[in-house]
């Protein structure tokens, strides 16, 4: 039995995603909670990405009848943004669209400074073009408020206190390791004020967080102190994906460190072809003639697992690219062509919605108005 490590700061090794949920107690996701999704489900649900979760047909029940729902998934600013970072963004953008839910968007930049070798002007930067191609992403900003942990302090941090004395050291030990500084240790009472920002502003609903599975820790925590009878809000629901490949195959997850590249979302389409086509890990054959004799295999070839993942929507397109690729019809070059013209259209598309200006100015839309603010942070002098 292979080894593999997937914490919320270190993935390792090839992940057996159905061990996973045996370590973490989560469930597969069965064709019942599938159908509930608003139809036809999106391509990351259909195609098994978003693979787990739970507590999701609370979300999808209350979401069918038009009861409020929110989601809430996050981002960590320690770099540019890259293809595996946006998908659960668009997702989210999409089941907006289709449910009417508020999104919340926390941005850790606390976190990334205790986790992190980064000073706070490094991760703020960062901060302020992650907030660029969130925007580009499509949100209403009627229903999304972006949440920045040290710019929104004075309401996070008097939440984050109170749900703090309902955490012991020994969850969190058990939950995440012996944490290297206070500020890891305090950080999930932070991420527990993330995930249930929403109904503390909207009241008691179902809340969905659709997010990669290495951080579902933070959740299980959210959840134990969720089920406390002092606070009126509901566990929130999880549903979490698998990993998007890394260029070099392997198992894991795109990352932004190693030896292999990551697609961004700044890329042009000549990067991405340069990028696709000398570093996408091929399930092809030695040379032509073997290929078209034996055929390649698409489950372990990363430009055609790219596709069947989110860049190609059309479901027959992606069961005719397997099936010639398995027959040798398809050489793995004609299959990274495929996929890095798909990959480029979307970020071209992405590019062109990517807002320029002053960020405050951007982002303005998006944050917790003064209304907002004052219902969710204690009065002291008032």
């Amino acid at each position: 039995m292979h080894e593999f490590t997937v914490t919320p700061y270190r993935v390792e090794g090839d992940v057996d995603y159905d061990r996973l949920l045996d370590q973490f107690g989560a469930n597969a996701l069965t064709d019942e909670q599938l159908a509930s999704f608003p139809q036809p489900p999106h391509p990351l649900l259909r195609r098994g990405v978003f693979y787990a979760g739970r507590d999701v047909e609370r979300f999808t029940s209350a979401a069918s009848a038009g009861e409020t729902v929110s989601i809430v998934t996050g981002r960590g600013p320690s770099g540019p943004m890259h293809l595996g970072h946006v998908l659960p963004f668009y997702f989210a953008k999409w089941l907006q669209a289709e449910t009417g839910a508020y999104v919340y968007v926390p941005l850790s930049d606390d976190e990334k400074y205790f986790s992190k070798n980064l000073d706070f002007d490094e991760i703020h930067e960062h901060t302020r073009e992650n907030l660029r191609d969130l925007v580009a992403v499509g949100f209403d900003p009627e229903r999304t408020r972006f949440v920045v942990d040290t710019a929104d302090a004075d309401v996070v941090y008097p939440l984050a206190a109170e749900f703090a004395a309902d955490i012991t050291p020994a969850t969190v030990a058990a939950t995440y390791g012996d944490p290297p500084n206070v500020g890891l240790g305090f950080y999930p009472a932070v991420q527990t004020t993330h995930l249930l920002l929403p109904q503390l502003l909207h009241g008691r609903h179902p809340t969905l967080v659709p997010i990669a599975v290495d951080q579902d820790p933070h959740i299980r925590v959210c959840r134990d102190i969720a089920g406390k009878q002092r606070y009126d809000v509901e566990k929130p629901g999880a549903l979490l994906s698998k990993f998007l490949p890394r260029l070099g195959g392997g198992g894991g997850k795109m990352s932004s460190s190693g030896d292999d590249p990551s697609i961004y979302l700044t890329d042009d389409r000549e990067t991405v072809r340069e990028k696709v086509s000398k570093h996408a890990f091929s399930g092809g054959r030695s040379d032509v003639d073997e290929h078209r004799e034996r055929g390649g295999d698409p489950e372990v070839d990363v430009a055609y697992q790219l596709l069947f993942s989110f860049f190609e929507d059309d479901d027959e397109t992606v069961e005719r690219l397997a099936r010639e690729y398995r027959a040798g019809e398809l050489l793995s070059g004609e299959m990274k062509a495929h996929a890095a013209d798909r990959i480029a259209d979307f970020l071209e598309a992405h590019q062109s919605r990517r807002p320029e200006g002053p960020i405050g100015e951007v982002v303005e839309p998006y944050r917790l108005t003064d209304t907002e603010r004052a219902r969710l942070r204690p009065q002291v002098f008032d």
